[in-house]
């Protein structure tokens, strides 16, 4: 793994793309598969793409940054020129898998995984929930995060999340998955949790301010969408790299007792 020192900017325009025009989605696209250094002024840009360079203004703020010059000098900051080369297929999913660590790199923020390791601390009761693919990823959550001492359980039937949400309140956890930010399961025991009081917590490669409205923290995941060869990527392997983050530093707070309780569940397995 190389040595990071500034973020790219990529994933987070990413996370945003569903919520863009069709022009400024024209302007993403570029800016996502640009492989070569090249003149980024608002003029030549605005030209090559046939758009206006107040639509660049629009789409830079749309990033969270204050015009287009601070955003093209982020993107400049970190660009790397990227060859075509001829690649054997090994090299070329473990490249693959290589781009996700650096998106989950960029997108990770220590801070909020630091307020999620407090609520954990803090829960009686912690509930997963996803549907397929992220529904697989609950089901991980669970089987770790028990081995350390978490009440947690995982939920990937539709019915059992809506029948959940009569018994949550202000002492239970609700993490929610979905790569997508779509499942209408997922959102519904999201928003009737925070309704009921309870902590909620959302997984997502899609950045949105609604969610903001229901849930206390949404944890940008990795998008494989615009990968090259980003359909033979296990579609979990985003939520489980954040996952695997906030199981990091929740162990972190009583490493030696949450690594005992690991190392006696590893013991009942083989006991006898």
């Amino acid at each position: 793994m190389s040595e990071y020192s500034t973020k790219s900017i990529i994933p987070i325009i990413e996370a945003k793309y569903d919520s863009f025009t069709a022009v400024e989605k024209n302007i993403a696209d570029f800016f996502i598969h640009n492989n070569e250094k090249t003149d980024y002024s608002a003029k030549a840009i605005a030209e090559r793409l046939y758009v206006s360079e107040a639509s660049l203004s629009r789409f830079a703020k749309k990033c969270g940054y204050r015009g287009y010059r601070e955003f093209i000098y982020q993107y400049e900051k970190v660009f790397v020129e990227r060859k075509a080369d001829a690649i054997g297929n090994t090299k070329m999913i473990l490249d693959v898998y290589q781009e996700i660590l650096n998106k989950a790199y960029n997108l990770a923020d220590e801070a909020q995984i630091a307020r999620i390791s407090k609520y954990l601390n803090r829960a009686d009761q912690v509930y997963a929930c996803g549907n397929g693919s992220s529904g697989l990823a609950a089901s991980e959550m669970e089987f770790r995060f028990m081995r350390i001492g978490v009440n947690i359980d995982s939920i990937q039937d539709s019915h059992r999340m809506k029948m959940q949400t009569v018994f949550l309140n202000q002492t239970n956890l609700v993490f929610g998955i979905s790569i997508s930010g779509t499942s209408e399961d997922v959102l519904y025991m999201l928003k009737e949790a925070h309704l009921r009081g309870a902590k909620t917590v959302f997984l997502t490669a899609t950045s949105s301010d609604y969610f903001s409205e229901f849930c206390d923290e949404v944890v940008l995941v990795p998008s494989v969408r615009h990968l090259n060869y980003g359909n033979v990527i296990s579609p979990q392997f985003p939520a489980l790299l954040m996952i695997d983050l906030i199981y990091f530093y929740y162990v972190g707070n009583d490493k030696c007792e949450k690594e005992s309780l690991h190392d006696r569940t590893l013991q009942a397995l083989y006991s006898k």
